[in-house]
């Protein structure tokens, strides 16, 4: 897309039916790429349940937004303008590193779901955020879909995985990669029950239910990155984590993996089967006896 002859910033302005987080999705586009823009401002509206907003003034605080413009989608804080927007960029310098120098199937979260010679694993991420951890999975040969129950970060992880599928290099991998948005508790639930939706019974029952809830950091660890802690004051902390590992090992037909800092409890206070331990993080796996 090419950066000159822009026009003057076309505004929308989105707000969930909940309440409670204001987003203000505005555009540099050419003028050409107008009709595309508002198409695509109405999609997300639709699609996420969020309601357009034409003033500024209709817009009450916090001061979070999220900004789309021609390098996507992105969420902002009004209060530090000087930040860049935290975008999920699944081909970002970061991630095609570690893609191809982090170890592969050798990597920690690899052993930890179980990859073993050739086979492809279906993993579910049933709290998948900015979605690193699936896209690595997806990189060592996992199919892998992601749950996440937030409008906003769904937004987000929409718009990464279509920007994704538009990149030639990463056609495989792309399609590797799918997006349930809906409450994760709910959804591993009915689909162990058997009330599949359609998209449910397309994918199959997994074999790896994958979870890594927010967790509070120590008050002595390093410091948050801006991004991260506005994620993270946006999500809170995920009180109702624990409340996941049953459905979870009902569900998935061979493990439940869960990401916890090392000085974290067990999930619902259940020991796992083995674990498997980094300098920061450990993965409890649960063997599923079925």
């Amino acid at each position: 897309m090419h950066k000159t002859g822009f026009a003057k910033n076309t505004m929308r302005y989105l707000q969930q039916d909940s309440g409670g987080f204001p987003i203000r999705v505005s555009a540099v586009m050419p003028n050409e790429y107008k009709p595309t823009y508002v198409a695509k401002v109405e999609a997300c509206a639709e699609e996420f349940s969020l309601q357009v907003k034409t003033q500024y003034a209709e817009i009450p605080e916090p001061g979070f937004v999220l900004t789309m413009s021609e390098d996507g989608l992105g969420l902002s804080d009004t209060n530090d303008p000087k930040m860049l927007p935290l975008q999920v960029d699944f081909t970002s310098s970061a991630l095609a590193y570690r893609k191809e120098k982090g170890g592969g199937r050798n990597e920690a979260i690899a052993k930890a779901v179980g990859i073993k010679g050739k086979d492809s694993l279906h993993v579910v991420d049933a709290t998948a955020g900015l979605g690193t951890d699936s896209f690595i999975l997806a990189a060592v040969g996992c199919n892998v879909t992601m749950l996440e129950r937030t409008n906003v970060v769904c937004a987000l992880l929409q718009d990464g995985l279509q920007r994704l599928a538009e990149n030639p290099e990463y056609n495989e991998l792309s399609e590797r990669l799918h997006l349930l948005c809906g409450n994760a508790g709910h959804i591993l639930k009915t689909w162990s029950d058997g009330n599949n939706g359609a998209e449910q019974v397309q994918l199959g029952v997994p074999d790896v239910v994958y979870l890594d809830p927010m967790f509070p950091h120590k008050k002595k660890s390093a410091a948050v990155k801006k991004p991260m802690k506005m994620f993270q004051t946006l999500l809170g902390f995920d009180d109702d984590a624990d409340d996941l590992l049953t459905p979870a090992l009902d569900l998935a037909k061979q493990r439940v993996v869960v990401k916890r800092p090392n000085y974290a409890d067990f999930l619902a206070g259940k020991p796992p089967s083995m674990q498997i331990k980094g300098k920061k993080h450990r993965f409890d796996v649960y063997i599923c006896h079925k």
